[in-house]
């Protein structure tokens, strides 16, 4: 499928990529981002979101980039963009990463995010996400740098994969209390780092990390 890099500029979230593609005969308009590459732990999550120009909501207007957002707020939008828009989610755990490797399962995560969307209503026509390109897809696309700051369509697809990958950690937090989960969400935090040398990874860890790495060399296999 042909693709476009749109090339990075300051600016705040619009519809203006969105209209541009309607106007030239596309409706059904995904904004994709996803969440998670940079932990040492947990799944990748991707969100695929169609974003309507006439959506409102009381915090609308506060939406951007999800990584610039409170907590309170990123759930605030997160209920209520999953009340009112098609969206869907794609997650690919840690397991699949280390065969695939990261930006692979980015990529798949993305593509699993859209296939929900179309199970759920139907299927997207053209897809802006965020960051590179990463070569032919199953639909029309252009990503662009920062789009999850310049479109709206991206910047509510980063809250809901941000939402919905926090929860989980939080979930598997319950699971191994030890790591700090629900803290760090598995990024390499002090605290992380520290657990890792204490107790050696466990099955939620990305095995080719090299901190993981390292610290799996010092227990092993049958110590977990």
């Amino acid at each position: 499928m042909p693709m476009r890099k749109s090339p990075q500029t300051p600016s705040s979230p619009s519809f203006e990529r969105e209209t541009e593609l309607q106007s030239l005969g596309f409706s059904r308009i995904a904004g994709v981002d996803e969440a998670g590459r940079g932990p040492l732990a947990g799944p990748v999550v991707a969100a695929a979101v169609i974003l309507p120009a006439t959506f409102q909501s009381p915090h609308f207007a506060q939406l951007n980039d999800s990584k610039q957002l409170t907590v309170a707020l990123r759930e605030l939008l997160f209920e209520e963009l999953t009340r009112n828009v098609e969206f869907g989610i794609g997650i690919v755990e840690a397991a699949i990463i280390d065969e695939i490797n990261i930006r692979q399962a980015s990529w798949r995560a993305m593509q699993l995010a859209a296939e929900d969307l179309a199970r759920r209503n139907s299927p997207i026509e053209y897809a802006l996400i965020d960051g590179l390109p990463y070569g032919p897809g199953p639909w029309q696309y252009e990503a662009i740098v920062k789009g999850d700051a310049r479109s709206l369509s991206i910047a509510a697809a980063s809250v809901l994969a941000k939402v919905t990958r926090d929860r989980l950690m939080d979930e598997h937090d319950r699971a191994f209390p030890q790591y700090g989960f629900a803290r760090h969400k598995g990024y390499p935090s002090p605290q992380h780092l520290s657990a890792l040398n204490e107790y050696g990874p466990c099955s939620l860890h990305r095995m080719s990390y090299a901190p993981v790495r390292l610290a799996r060399e010092k227990f092993t296999p049958d110590s977990r």
